[in-house]
């Protein structure tokens, strides 16, 4: 990556953190950011009862396999659909690989089985946001700017500074793809 690059990326990351630092919310253990689509910590996501009382379906565990995150299908039996992705909240995981396959699963959750869906890492702040943040930009047509100032009314969420730059560079791929072809 060229300096000039380097620069670029560290002057929108502040522009994008400006905003995550207006977020006048605390940081609670779950929190309905949209209709049905609830974004927690690894506290929540392994208390059966509680995910029974908010009517979880689905769970979208983007700290599978890391130290503290119990879970997978057979945790969770037939009471919810698991998907887990084994990121890292680091500076170096490319989390954006998984952007598509972690939208498409929440859309088809919401939409097909009229789901209700928890996306959860740790904390529930980086990670799990920046899937959320995804799926918003993916399927729900927002920037990222947009999709960041909604998801702050609602959480507090702070993702990474690398997360944050593969978003932008998500929200840039759409707004060429878009510009070429409106419908998509």
């Amino acid at each position: 990556m060229t300096a000039l690059n380097q620069l670029r990326d560290l002057v929108i990351v502040k522009e994008l953190e400006r905003i995550l630092d207006s977020c006048t919310l605390e940081l609670t253990a779950v929190d309905e950011v949209c209709p049905n689509l609830y974004i927690g910590n690894v506290a929540i996501a392994q208390n059966r009862k509680r995910l029974c009382d908010l009517g979880i379906t689905h769970i979208l565990n983007a700290a599978h396999a890391k130290q503290g995150s119990i879970g997978d299908q057979n945790f969770y039996g037939n009471s919810c659909v698991y998907y887990g992705i084994p990121a890292e909240d680091s500076e170096h995981f490319d989390l954006s690989e998984h952007f598509k396959s972690a939208s498409d699963f929440i859309h088809d959750a919401l939409t097909k089985e009229q789901g209700k869906v928890l996306v959860h890492c740790i904390m529930g702040m980086s990670r799990s946001a920046s899937l959320v943040l995804a799926y918003l930009m993916l399927r729900q047509r927002l920037t990222l700017t947009d999709a960041l100032k909604l998801l702050i009314q609602k959480r507090a969420i702070y993702p990474n500074r690398n997360f944050l730059v593969q978003l932008h560079r998500l929200d840039e791929q759409l707004r060429v793809r878009r510009r070429l072809c409106p419908i998509l």
